[in-house]
């Protein structure tokens, strides 16, 4: 598999906690603020594969949890918007999902996080998990969602474009 969260990043250990905890919810039908309390007191300090990451971000942590529960329906609609005609919120595997749910929802209502940054840490969160083909399926989506939702930040400026013009092409999820 891929990379973890590197230790020393907050933020970013706070995401991967907000996925399992959405993850988790998911599948036991569990409330927010339930996990949110369980993951606070018992889980946010774990060590994953032998490595202690950084402590999360707990008000990020609770803050994305909340905000795709209680989002939920509106991130699905946005995400199917996106998702080719072949594919459905539905056929997505669970935590496949949960990361692109936390990542529309930062997206949508996040603006003070760069889309650049939330499309490059889901796109590591992804790689952590699967392989290239569903990590290249979390860019693409986030990507479209993010120039959807985000145009001006996304768009290329004048003459920076290939040839000159100013077109916007595929990000970099790295950007």
């Amino acid at each position: 598999m891929g990379k973890r969260p590197a230790p020393g990043k907050g933020r970013s250990t706070a995401r991967l906690a907000a996925v399992q905890a959405l993850y988790q919810i998911e599948l036991s039908e569990g409330e927010a603020d339930q996990v949110i309390a369980e993951f606070t007191g018992h889980r946010l300090d774990e060590t994953i594969e032998g490595v202690k990451l950084a402590k999360p971000d707990a008000t990020l942590f609770a803050e994305l949890v909340r905000g795709v529960v209680l989002n939920g329906r509106d991130l699905d609609d946005m995400i199917a918007a996106v998702l080719t005609e072949d594919w459905t919120i539905e056929r997505l595997e669970i935590l496949l999902r949960c990361l692109l749910r936390a990542g529309a929802h930062e997206l949508a209502d996040r603006p003070d996080v760069p889309a650049r940054v939330v499309i490059s840490e889901y796109v590591d969160l992804a790689d952590a998990f699967y392989g290239e083909k569903e990590t290249g399926l979390v860019n693409g989506v986030l990507d479209r969602l993010a120039r959807e939702l985000r145009p001006a930040e996304l768009a290329v400026p004048n003459g920076s474009g290939p040839n000159g013009s100013t077109k916007t092409g595929p990000s970099s999820a790295t950007g």
